[in-house]
């Protein structure tokens, strides 16, 4: 542990690539549940599960167990799809045995950014059409691809040109939406709209999107990454708005903290990508059997242990919870939220103050006047209020 020397935040500096010059630099020494310690043994209260991966708290015993005796078995063994392993095939049963039944495929690959590249690819090799559509302040990932759908053009200028043939719409808007047509390949929309600051859209607008792509022939594609497995109350956010995708993608609260990502369709579409050409998307480590067998178990503790019969019980508690006259708005569904401020520099003294007192919150790329909650579902009333005193500790500073 100590090849590094002692000085870990020079050694951290120096040695590893940074994504902004303000890190949270939180030497992490362990996990467990809704918290993490440091080095120096400070205790945080982690509200923003790892931005929506521990869905199920920190070190779950039971995705822990099944890691541990995967291990036992073997690691990689080949390229995704060549082998049968019943890691993989037990978790794409029991993810179909719990989606629509045109949702009865599934890909396994190893991140969000991922899952939605081949979700376009798939939505292409469907069509034969190119135009892809998505809308203004959506998140869809960092690759050149995901990147090209993502509608914030601060993540895009640097590393221009993108994807051709990409256009943006007001999301929420119906009005925007007869600009899908019959030159349209896919529409790809997050069911709720994660780092524009949570933005929910109303059931009749999301059934007047599946109309249209049906009349048109465009797939819809759901990126339920930030949404999926509970955070919204429902296994996915879809399930409240009375509609169903043609691809689903899903990702970050997949594998109770290990990487893995998945975009699932019909067989019959699916079968774009096995042949003319063969091997029409593929991964090295995707389906890794470690990262599935804790999926797994991440998803039968989702299903078993009735977590999500709580979220929105929980969710709405915190929501009491949080009255100041420092907020200008709340939006929320589930445990997944945004609280207004008035501006960045507010956002950063609250975040901040709130790490000082061993709450963990965070910002977002695309809404940089509120902070986002989104604790482990696991959190109890109890945290919660003991959560919801520091935030307003914080506010009343302001």
């Amino acid at each position: 542990m100590l090849f590094l020397g002692v000085n870990w935040i020079n050694d951290f500096n120096a040695y590893v690539a940074q994504t902004t010059e303000h890190p949270l630099a939180i030497e992490v020494e362990s996990a467990n549940g809704i918290y993490l310690t440091s080095s120096c043994g400070k205790t945080y209260m982690d509200l923003i599960s790892g931005i929506g991966v521990t869905n199920i708290g920190h070190r779950h015993p039971k995705v822990i167990e099944a890691i541990k005796s995967q291990v036992d078995k073997y690691l990689h063994v080949m390229v995704y799809g060549e082998y049968i392993q019943s890691a993989q095939t037990s978790l794409a049963k029991r993810l179909v045995e719990n989606l629509p039944d045109n949702l009865d495929n599934v890909y396994f690959v190893n991140s969000g950014t991922e899952a939605n590249e081949a979700a376009l690819k798939l939505a292409k090799r469907a069509t034969g059409r190119n135009q892809l559509i998505s809308f203004n302040g959506s998140y869809h990932g960092s690759t050149h691809g995901s990147l090209s759908v993502t509608g914030n053009e601060e993540k895009k200028y640097a590393v221009r040109p993108l994807l051709p043939d990409v256009k943006f719409l007001n999301f929420n808007q119906s009005s925007d939406l007869n600009q899908i047509t019959t030159k349209t390949a896919a529409v790809i929309i997050e069911t709720v709209q994660g780092d524009a600051g949570v933005r929910v859209p109303s059931i009749d607008y999301m059934k007047n999107l599946r109309r249209q792509c049906d009349e048109t022939g465009a797939l819809l594609i759901l990126d339920e990454i930030q949404t999926g497995f509970g955070r919204c109350g429902s296994l996915f956010a879809f399930e409240q708005f009375q509609i169903t995708p043609d691809i689903l993608t899903m990702a970050k609260g997949m594998g109770g903290g290990m990487p893995i990502g998945a975009f699932t369709a019909s067989k019959t579409l699916m079968q774009c990508l096995t042949a003319n050409p063969p091997l029409g998307h593929i991964t090295t480590f995707g389906g890794h059997p470690v990262n599935c067998a804790a999926a797994l178990a991440n998803l039968n503790v989702l299903l078993e242990d009735n977590i999500l019969e709580k979220v929105e019980e929980k969710g709405a508690y915190f929501e009491s919870l949080l009255n100041h006259s420092a907020i200008t708005e709340i939006r929320r569904i589930g445990l997944m939220f945004a609280i207004e401020l008035a501006d960045f520099e507010t956002v950063s003294k609250v975040v901040a103050g709130c790490k000082e007192n061993g709450v963990l919150s965070f910002w977002f790329l695309s809404c940089k006047n509120s902070f986002r909650i989104a604790p482990p579902l696991t959190i109890t009333f109890e945290e919660i209020e003991k959560a919801g005193k520091i935030i307003q500790e914080q506010l009343d500073k302001l």
